[in-house]
């Protein structure tokens, strides 16, 4: 397992877990959902990605696509 691949399954289970909560507790979840897509968004052209950088920290090795 890779950071790249830990991201987009990090990314995914939040987009999953704030939509259900959206319908369970909350329409304001649905900020959390946006910033998810915001910060995907724009990590495609910057490379800069928070969640990246800290599972790098951790240890994980790091993949093609945030090196």
């Amino acid at each position: 397992m890779n950071v790249d691949r830990l991201v987009f399954r990090i990314a995914g289970l939040f987009v999953l877990a704030s939509l259900l909560l959206s319908q369970l507790h909350s329409m304001y979840w649905l900020w959390f959902t946006a910033f998810v897509g915001i910060n995907m968004f724009q990590a495609s052209f910057t490379g800069f990605c928070p969640m990246a950088i800290l599972l790098k920290r951790v240890g994980i090795e790091t993949g093609c696509a945030f090196k």
